[in-house]
């Protein structure tokens, strides 16, 4: 057989190969484009179900504790100050020995006004006798009306005289019981502000030691203007209750009440503030200290209410997820009204019992099949 031809006929069966697997690919091409596309995965999401409860209206604001009093314990009269019977950062009882200040001074001078009286009293008794013999003697005319005026002018003066002995002798005491100085309040002494030995004057600015008092304690807050009405009335009725909370992990503080409001607004800032009173028996609160109070004015009852997190915002208002029976995501637009510690109270657009995402929401759309787990659960 001539070379041509077997050349001819060996293409010839190469491009049959080649059309024989060019028809089976395209087969094959066409079969895989015509089964349907895999369903997606369900988006894991954690729910909650809406539910009624009664729901505190808080109002929260940014305060700082104070001692309920704060006294500077000064001398009120000159000398050396001989003890200092207090330790630092000691709880003090009212009325207890502070510190004593030199006393001899002071007593001599209470002394000489003892002896002032006494001196005075000698002679009001010598007046007066002489003032009755006069008044004797004048009966029968033996002396004159003149005499006997006089003598009894002169025991009115002794009698006047000796009424000022005592209000000496009461300063005198008053001045000598200064010596002692005695703490005015309860509360928690400071550090000490001058060391025994030294001289101390009435006049000095510093003062002994500051006393505080922290059992009870108040926090000093502020509110909105807008929340006045609502904090007078819970005032009014007497459930103005007080929260003080750590800013820095929400953690209860303390359990109060509020005790005034202020008589003015700040035309500055448009605010109010607040004075809140705590027991603080464990001292959980310290004065200096920023904590967020929070004052609850009513308590709605059984308003349908959500995990705060499960609002989410849009352009077109807030809304939530609900997951149906089809286990589908659907969006629904609410009317959130107040939240409080995590809780939100839902005025429109849900029912209690419906099941609502609170975790996972940033994968979800409309009609999204989700595989729900409860909120909380670690799962």
């Amino acid at each position: 057989m001539p070379v041509s031809r077997l050349r001819r006929g060996f293409l010839s069966s190469s491009l049959l190969l080649v059309a024989l697997a060019a028809g089976y690919a395209l087969w094959k091409s066409e079969e895989h484009s015509s089964a349907p596309p895999p369903a997606p995965a369900p988006v894991p999401v954690e729910v909650s179900a809406a539910a009624r409860r009664d729901v505190p209206v808080v109002l929260t604001g940014i305060g700082t504790v104070e001692p309920f009093n704060t006294v500077t314990v000064q001398s009120r009269v000159d000398g050396e100050l001989q003890q200092v019977l207090f330790k630092e950062g000691q709880d003090i009882r009212q009325g207890d020995l502070l510190a004593v200040i030199d006393p001899r001074t002071f007593e001599a001078a209470l002394q000489n006004a003892q002896a002032k009286l006494q001196q005075d009293e000698a002679s009001l008794a010598n007046a007066q006798l002489i003032l009755g013999r006069d008044v004797a003697l004048g009966k029968d005319e033996f002396a004159s009306t003149q005499v006997v005026d006089t003598q009894r002018s002169t025991v009115q003066q002794l009698e006047a005289q000796i009424a000022q002995d005592k209000a000496a002798i009461s300063n005198a005491q008053t001045e000598l019981s200064y010596t002692r100085i005695t703490a005015p309040i309860d509360g928690r002494a400071g550090l000490r502000l001058v060391d025994q030995g030294n001289i101390v004057h009435a006049s000095d600015a510093g003062g002994l030691v500051v006393l505080n008092q922290l059992h009870p304690i108040s926090v000093i807050s502020t509110l909105p203007q807008t929340d006045v009405a609502a904090v007078r009335a819970a005032l009014a009725d007497g459930s103005a209750q007080a929260q003080a909370m750590s800013r820095d992990d929400g953690r209860v503080l303390a359990t109060g009440t509020v005790e005034l409001i202020d008589n003015k607004i700040d035309p500055q800032s448009g605010t109010l503030q607040v004075k809140s009173v705590f027991a603080n028996a464990d001292d959980a609160l310290w004065p200096g200290q920023f904590v967020e109070i929070g004052v609850r004015v009513r308590t709605l009852p059984g308003v349908v209410s959500v995990p705060a997190d499960a609002v989410q915002r849009g352009p077109s208002g807030e809304f939530v997820f609900v997951v149906g029976a089809d286990k589908r995501a659907t969006v629904v637009p609410v009317t959130v009204g107040p939240i409080d510690r995590g809780i939100a109270v839902i005025e429109t657009g849900l029912e209690a019992g419906q099941t609502v995402v609170v975790r996972g929401q940033y994968r979800l759309a409309p009609g999204t099949v989700v595989a729900a787990t409860p909120a909380g659960s670690g799962s």
